[in-house]
């Protein structure tokens, strides 16, 4: 007697369709904004939508699954994998299909920048874009954001335990902290406030006099801290401080949990969101790495102080959040700025935000971890816990954390070794990886923030492709596709 397959196709075809067809409605919208102001580029957002939803409809025929059973793990974890993939391919199309990608390989890769809301960017002059193909860029990140599965699920019939799975699989950060008892429930209060507080900046955007389309654009890349602007020197071509004050405030909403978020505006609980241990060190992280910069700025390039204070608060927020705006050429800084802001991308925002990076609760819980070693070496008979906000940690989550570190590493330097095969210079390579696979977007020499992606060699763009995708969603879930085990009974 034959045994099920470890993962049906039935059911992953049926999930995948359902998601690339949700994607060619989604594609509607830069459609219709292009119908509504003249018609540019109609012809690719056209083919986009239409090869996307035949791609959809063609899913959901063969894999004859109308109703389905609750899907398991393994099968959630391969159609998350499997979601970004093809969100990044069916993606890039209406790139592809317009003049201003030279080939596939740029369009895909501008396409994962996008929905990854890293914010790399192959483009040495972004104002050439016709608008609705800003409109599709900038949307990719405001999609990507809240995260692709997160909005299926709010679309998706349910799925039973299978829909927690695809949950976790997607948003770490609600893995310890569910705001309902339902997976739908929370989807739709985590989305009800992605979209209040995008509404919110587009109207104070606008209020100060930015043009509505660009304070759209600039909504939609800085909630989902990706990066993408409508100008080629990003946030400095405003050359407004208002606007950067504001864009300041909402990357840093963007950068807590949307758990406390709930907590804040749904439940009313303002003491529960100032008392969370991660939000303070996450605050205290960006003002001590901001007096640094400031404080070097003012020393070393003898900048005034309120510029100097704008400029260091504005670039650590935006590295820290992961968002990768930039109003000042960083590349030129003193080097103990461009070292205290590569080591920022590595930390991230809070866990349950829409940033990337390991995240500030993991780097306190590795402090810990390290206090603890120390601890048992002086007091070899002793027993130590592990305490983060109040609660004991259970050592499988000590595990957990030391082989996503160790994931984490192993990716970068493998990534790095293979552009530096690739005939990369050393620190381009390093930076530029080290950006990518923390969905930072803008990193230091050939890729720094007055710089593109543009001049790296074809295979580099596919492997930080990769990193990118492996960065967001964390290391395990498509690694874990590669083993052995994940594929045997």
């Amino acid at each position: 007697m034959m045994q099920p397959a470890v993962v049906d196709p039935r059911i992953v075809g049926w999930l995948l369709g359902q998601f690339v067809t949700a994607l060619a409605v989604v594609m509607l919208v830069p459609l219709g904004y292009s119908l509504l102001t003249g018609g540019a580029d109609l012809r690719a957002l056209v083919l986009s939508a239409v090869i996307t939803g035949v791609a959809g409809g063609l899913l959901l025929a063969l894999s004859r699954a109308r109703q389905v059973r609750e899907i398991k793990q393994r099968e959630a974890i391969l159609v998350v994998v499997l979601i970004w993939i093809c969100i990044c391919f069916f993606g890039c199309l209406p790139f592809f299909f317009s003049p201003w990608y030279p080939d596939f390989t740029n369009a895909f890769f501008e396409s994962t920048s996008g929905f990854t809301t890293t914010g790399a960017t192959i483009l040495e002059n972004v104002e050439v874009l016709s608008r609705p193909i800003q409109l599709w860029r900038c949307f990719s990140h405001w999609l990507g954001g809240m995260g692709i599965v997160l909005l299926g699920l709010a679309i998706l019939p349910l799925v039973g335990q299978g829909g927690m799975y695809l949950y976790r699989a997607e948003f770490s950060g609600a893995r310890s902290q569910r705001l309902t008892p339902r997976v739908l429930e929370t989807t739709k209060a985590l989305w009800k406030i992605y979209v209040l507080l995008t509404l919110l900046e587009v109207f104070i955007l606008w209020l100060v006099g930015m043009d509505g389309f660009e304070a759209v654009c600039q909504s939609f890349s800085t909630l989902g801290t990706g990066g993408f602007s409508t100008r080629t020197t990003s946030i400095a071509g405003f050359d407004s401080a208002v606007i950067e004050y504001i864009i300041i405030v909402f990357m840093l909403l963007s950068g807590m949990s949307f758990i406390l978020h709930y907590r804040l505006w749904i439940e009313r609980q303002p003491r529960s969101f100032w008392s969370d241990y991660e939000l303070r060190s996450y605050l205290l992280l960006l003002l001590g790495a901001t007096a640094v910069i400031m404080g070097v700025l003012i020393w070393k390039q003898d900048a005034n102080a309120e510029p100097a204070f704008r400029a260091a608060l504005f670039q650590v927020t935006s590295i820290l959040t992961t968002t990768g705006f930039v109003t000042e050429d960083y590349a030129a800084w003193y080097p103990l700025c461009q070292l205290t802001l590569l080591l920022l991308m590595f930390v991230g925002g809070c866990t349950g935000s829409t940033a990337g990076g390991i995240k500030v609760a993991r780097v306190l819980f590795l402090s810990r971890v390290v206090d603890r070693e120390f601890r048992r070496m002086a007091e070899p008979q002793g027993v130590f816990t592990i305490r983060l906000g109040g609660q004991s940690t259970p050592e499988p989550a000590v595990n957990g954390l030391l082989n996503l570190v160790y994931l984490a590493w192993l990716v970068i330097i493998f990534a790095w070794l293979l552009l530096t095969m690739l005939g990369v210079d050393l620190f381009t390579s390093l930076s530029a990886v080290i950006a990518c696979v923390f969905n930072v977007g803008p990193g230091l020499e050939g890729v720094g923030p007055m710089q593109s992606y543009a001049n790296l060699p074809e295979a580099a763009k596919w492997i930080l492709s990769l990193c990118m995708i492996a960065g967001r969603l964390e290391f395990y879930t498509l690694l874990v596709i590669l083993t052995r085990s994940f594929w045997q009974r």
